[in-house]
């Protein structure tokens, strides 16, 4: 099996500008993440970006950098751009590993890679991990993900899903935790696309589940694609999205 990491990474961060370039033990993070994928099992990692300073960064590190449109609105817009670049096949698989995870471990990547390559009914493939406390079910940030019996996703949420009603009968108030079951998955926003549906999803509208949840995976379910999820090998630290996080990762680095 051959797949491609593909690391989006913008210069123009809402909570953390400049962030891909921000240093880390001596490195910026894009190198971080780059080298991350690069002991993962995909036969190419590319970096895709719009900014020249990252550009300069990645060739700095002898990284491979794909210069893409500032117009795009979502990363796999940017990822469909460099897999048309590249001249990807239809049947090709692409990782995105996301720009401010400095901690990705390789064996996901693997897996979703595997994964998608060996479910034909899914376009994509992405991961969870087990919610356990009563406040992450609750918390909008924490994305919920709910899949049949055979691992293909039957809704995302930033919602409280599945809701528990009888243990929550009284109001999640009146409760100090969660039932125990397995159906309480964090998603992972790791994702494994066939270029086939990358191709597809830069044509399909913003669905309205979609611009409702603020969550571009939905337009995947919404247009009759599979998404498969599975529990993730090993745990997948927090990425950078705040000051705090890059401080914390700093210290686990040095």
């Amino acid at each position: 099996m051959k797949f491609t990491v593909v690391i989006p990474a913008r210069y123009a961060s809402t909570r953390l500008p400049a962030k891909p370039l921000k240093e880390i033990a001596g490195k910026p993070m894009v190198q971080w993440v780059y080298e991350q994928a690069c002991c993962s099992k995909a036969h190419q990692v590319v970096v895709a970006t719009d900014d020249s300073r990252i550009e300069a960064a990645v060739r700095a590190f002898g990284g491979q950098v794909c210069m893409t449109s500032e117009q795009h609105e979502s990363g796999t817009d940017r990822l469909q751009e460099v897999a048309e670049k590249l001249q990807l096949a239809a049947d090709d698989i692409v990782v995105n590993v996301q720009g401010d995870e400095p901690l990705i471990p390789p064996a996901v990547i693997n897996q979703v890679a595997l994964n998608l390559a060996s479910v034909k009914d899914a376009s994509v493939a992405t991961l969870c991990e087990p919610i356990r406390s009563k406040e992450d079910l609750l918390n909008p940030n924490v994305v919920k993900v709910v899949a049949d019996s055979a691992g293909l996703a039957l809704n995302f949420s930033r919602a409280p899903m599945p809701w528990p009603r009888d243990h929550f009968a009284a109001g999640p108030d009146a409760v100090a935790g969660l039932p125990d079951s397995d159906l309480f998955q964090r998603h992972i926003g790791i994702y494994a696309y066939r270029v086939s549906l990358l191709n597809q999803f830069v044509q399909w509208p913003m669905a309205a589940l979609e611009a409702m949840e603020c969550l571009e995976q939905l337009r995947v379910l919404w247009n009759g694609h599979r998404i498969h999820v599975q529990a993730s090998v090993e745990p997948v630290p927090g990425g950078v999205d705040t000051e705090a996080d890059l401080e914390r990762v700093r210290r686990l680095l040095s």
